[in-house]
């Protein structure tokens, strides 16, 4: 059976993935869980989407199974839009990607940037978080919040349609971070693929069901290896 690369989403440990990566290897599954740069592994720079998308070339060998979860399948979306034939398979868990107009978060950006100097008053610190309120965006280091940003528009020039890689897309009901409509729409743009729904999934798969999701993985792995 084929080595199952995974590319996880925006977090800064892998540490809630290892009840399932346990159930996978247990399975007889040889999984290799790739730390993105600026999350995982520390860095400085600020990443734009070209940048991922090489880093994950270059780390995912030529015609390998590769996973995404969130911000990870947004990775790999883009990676095969770029180069179609270079994964044999791909599972988008819960993925990013799907562009949506969001009103509300391009205002709290845009208030966040105006009222910025407010965080550096210590008295005012509280009103500051108050009023832009308290997200991954907030608590980011500087240089993560820029290739956040970044990540965020890629998804306006994201093109699936030429993807012809075989998907499988499998989607928690209950994620209120990519609903599920994102998924019915990514199903409709990736003319070789799979959509599944679970009803008791969120947008962590593996923390709320990691059993149901190893047997899930497993299932596509021994039907595409």
């Amino acid at each position: 059976m084929k080595t199952l690369y995974i590319i996880h989403g925006w977090t800064y440990t892998v540490e809630p993935w290892s009840s399932t990566l346990e159930m996978l290897r247990q399975r007889g599954l040889n999984v290799k869980m790739l730390n993105v740069p600026g999350l995982t592994t520390p860095s400085d720079k600020v990443w734009t989407m070209e940048e991922y998308v090489d880093w994950a070339n270059e780390n995912i060998p030529d015609g390998a199974i590769a996973l995404g979860h969130s911000n990870g399948g947004r990775i790999l979306l883009n990676l095969l839009a770029k180069n179609p034939a270079k994964l044999s398979h791909v599972i988008l868990l819960d993925a990013a990607g799907v562009y949506e107009e969001n009103k509300k978060r391009d205002l709290s950006r845009k208030v966040s940037k105006i009222m910025s100097p407010l965080k550096n008053i210590k008295p005012l610190r509280k009103v500051y978080h108050k009023v832009v309120g308290a997200s991954d965006y907030d608590h980011a280091p500087e240089n993560m919040k820029k290739t956040m940003v970044n990540m965020l528009d890629s998804d306006k020039n994201l093109d699936m349609s030429n993807i012809s890689t075989n998907a499988t897309i499998l989607w928690g009901k209950a994620d209120t971070v990519t609903p599920p409509r994102q998924a019915t729409k990514m199903h409709s743009e990736l003319k070789n693929s799979k959509l599944k729904f679970f009803d008791n999934w969120t947008h962590a798969p593996y923390i709320v069901d990691p059993e149901g999701l190893a047997k899930e993985i497993y299932h596509v792995m021994r039907e595409n290896s």
